[in-house]
């Protein structure tokens, strides 16, 4: 998904870095509202996680191979303004220092993986648990399912940009049906990825889990209700 320098022309790569400053910024601010002294350390942590997972590539088939790209999973561990900034800064270093992404595309980069994947994913896990039974245990097949969407979510994006300022001379439906074929198969591996994660987060240390912050607040309210009672 990391797209390289001049696959988009200049005015598309502008304005995708125009809307990556903005989201940036706007992170920023309301970050705040996420973090605290005890879990500010976990967005260092995932920041370091997703940095090492995108590191490794997996196979998908006929030579094409796949890497995390995390925006739902840092959403669901550390919130999605905060996730934003993770993967941000991720993809800042990948593209300076690594090669990993055009410096010229790096608002692009950071358009499609730091905000539609952590939009998306947060959007679907919140949706989906708003109507599955709200125990602890739904966390991680929710954050797994989020993954698995926010994948070819960013592909669409993508197909959508290189059809304003492709540089390329593909066909875009061809682009629209490589890029979301492949990154389907991507999104699998996104998913089982971010569901054992999660799930093991959410095992150890569930206070330390966004996603999970209003289960651990109404346990603690009939903990203490119930005590008060007897």
């Amino acid at each position: 998904m990391h797209v390289p320098d001049a696959f988009l022309d200049a005015p598309t790569s502008i304005a995708t870095g125009v809307v990556a400053a903005g989201a940036v910024a706007l992170a920023l601010r309301r970050a705040r509202t996420e973090l605290d002294d005890r879990t500010a350390p976990m967005a260092g942590l995932v920041a370091a996680f997703v940095f090492a997972a995108q590191m490794i590539n997996f196979p998908v088939g006929a030579g094409t191979s796949g890497h995390l790209m995390g925006g739902a999973l840092a959403a669901v561990l550390v919130g999605p303004w905060t996730a934003v900034l993770c993967l941000a800064v991720v993809l800042l270093v990948q593209g300076l220092f690594m090669a990993d992404g055009g410096v010229t595309a790096l608002g692009t980069n950071i358009v499609l993986i730091g905000v539609v994947t952590t939009a998306v994913g947060w959007l679907v896990f919140r949706g989906l648990r708003a109507v599955l039974p709200r125990r602890l245990g739904v966390v991680a097949p929710a954050a797994a399912v989020a993954a698995l969407v926010s994948v070819p979510a960013a592909a669409v994006v993508f197909t959508a940009l290189f059809a304003v300022g492709g540089t390329v001379p593909v066909e875009n439906g061809d682009v629209l049906a490589a890029m979301v074929g492949w990154h389907v198969l991507i999104g699998i591996g996104e998913a089982v990825v971010t569901g054992l994660v999660v799930g093991a987060v959410v095992k150890v240390r569930p206070d330390l889990v966004h996603g999970a912050r209003d289960l651990i607040a109404e346990r603690t309210l009939e903990i203490r209700t119930t005590g008060t009672s007897a």
